[in-house]
């Protein structure tokens, strides 16, 4: 097996994959989330493909590196008062080898192709790296669901889902959650999409309520993975969660599942924030207050430190990261810790960083906490808990059987012990001991790539 990046082969390789993202940059002008997210995967995989000359000799990289569908479609709505809307849906169907594309829909303002096509191109290795038999897609709209009543959101996903459900099938393209799309937003759609195809197709969609057809753990699944991932990471270094300080970014469902898991286990979490800035809680984020004001109440985090009292501060429009720590948790959006940042935590002794949105890590802070011996989980290993528990949901559907709670924990516990030993051991075989992204990125191509091989030229 390779040992080493800076043999021949792995250097002509190296060469190969910059000609390819330059290319890939040229095709696919004005999206630079993709071309980012494109670049951190090719930069790591030189080992294998000195190692693997048959990828290269089947262009599996350049396959890869092209969607096998992009789907974009208009999507009229009537708001409260009357008046026509207008809004842009996607959904990019990225890699069948491995199953069905499976991925999130993510109602954000935010939300262009590019956007999609990163989400959609993580998601094909996140999903390879669970084991399970799902490929890799994304897709939502700009649409912004916040400050909207439930009837405009009901009429935007209708209009939403009748022009996607011609691309859906349990067999074919299977949707959930992301940003913007939570059990009020699938349930909608799935309304929909039965009325349209006249099926109870409960498969199709995952994120579903509990009562007819969704997982429990689903909701939870994100954060606790993350938590578990990092427990890992931390066992590999001789240490325990339990005891640590913790800081938390966002306060959506990853963020607060997050806090939720990393408190069971005894950490001493300090910090969420929102858009508008964070609070740090001397005495330890009070879950069951920040649930009641961000999931009950729908606010501000900065409500949440006025009524926590004394040991609650709130900082408008600064950083968790400023906080001293020593486990990082980012579970906001991409690109949200940066290289200054990085410094920042590793001044402060951070032992851990594991990343619970996608891509919330630039590549300079990634390369700074990497040098720094900062154990560091990528997005697509560390918040694949979510992707695999909707795998658990389809598997139930399939069966018509609903699982307890516990079975569903026990079964996204084995699969995030499953993905951390799966990046340790890839990563330990090419010569990189202790490198999760790369051993995440060549664990996961590595399995879609054979896929493609044994089924010819697709």
């Amino acid at each position: 097996m390779p040992t080493v990046r800076t043999d021949a082969r792995s250097g002509a390789r190296a060469a190969g994959t910059a000609s390819l993202h330059a290319e890939l940059v040229r095709r696919n002008p004005g999206e630079p989330e993709f071309h980012q997210a494109a670049l951190e995967v090719l930069e790591t995989l030189a080992p294998v493909l000195a190692a693997r000359p048959e990828f290269v000799d089947a262009k599996i990289l350049e396959r890869i590196c092209e969607p096998e569908r992009q789907i974009m479609f208009r999507v009229p709505w009537q708001d409260a008062t009357g008046t026509i809307r207008v809004n842009r849906g996607f959904r990019v169907e990225f890699n069948s080898a491995l199953g069905p594309y499976k991925g999130g829909l993510r109602f954000h303002s935010s939300v262009n192709l590019g956007i999609v096509k990163f989400l959609g191109f993580e998601q094909i290795f996140k999903n390879a790296l669970t084991g399970l038999n799902i490929g890799g897609g994304k897709g939502g709209s700009d649409f912004d669901p916040h400050g909207r009543s439930d009837a405009e959101v009901m009429r935007f996903c209708q209009s939403f889902m009748t022009e996607l459900h011609r691309h859906l099938g349990e067999h074919t393209d299977v949707p959930a959650g992301d940003i913007g799309v939570g059990g009020r937003e699938i349930g909608y759609l799935f309304g929909q999409y039965r009325r349209i195809t006249n099926r109870w197709e409960a498969g199709v969609l995952t994120g579903k309520g509990l009562e007819w057809g969704g997982s429990r753990a689903r909701t939870e699944a994100t954060g606790y993975g993350n938590v578990l991932f990092t427990e890992e990471m931390l066992k590999r270094r001789g240490e325990e969660l339990d005891g640590q300080q913790v800081v938390v970014s966002g306060s959506g469902n990853v963020a607060i599942h997050t806090v939720e898991k990393a408190q069971a286990l005894g950490a001493h979490v300090l910090t969420v924030s929102d858009s508008g800035g964070y609070v740090v809680d001397e005495k330890g984020i009070d879950l069951a207050l920040l649930k009641q004001v961000k999931e009950v109440e729908r606010g501000r985090i900065s409500d949440y430190a006025q009524r926590r009292g004394v040991s609650a501060r709130y900082v408008e429009g600064g950083r968790v990261w400023d906080v001293a720590c020593d486990v990082a948790l980012p579970s906001a959006t991409q690109n949200e810790l940066d290289a200054d940042a990085a410094r920042i935590l590793v001044r402060g002794g951070v032992k851990a960083v594991s990343e619970g949105a996608n891509m919330p890590t630039t590549p300079e802070a990634v390369a700074l906490l990497k040098e720094a011996g900062v154990a560091f989980g990528p997005g697509k290993a560390a918040n694949a808990g979510g992707v695999a528990t909707s795998a658990l949901e389809m598997r139930q559907n399939s069966a018509r059987e609903a699982w307890p709670f516990e079975r569903a924990e026990g079964e996204l516990a084995a699969i995030m012990r499953g993905i951390h030993d799966t990046c340790y051991r890839t990563a330990e075989r090419f010569g990189l001991p202790g490198d999760y992204v790369a051993g995440a990125n060549i664990a996961g191509f590595e399995r879609v790539a054979d896929a493609m091989l044994d089924q010819g030229l697709i």
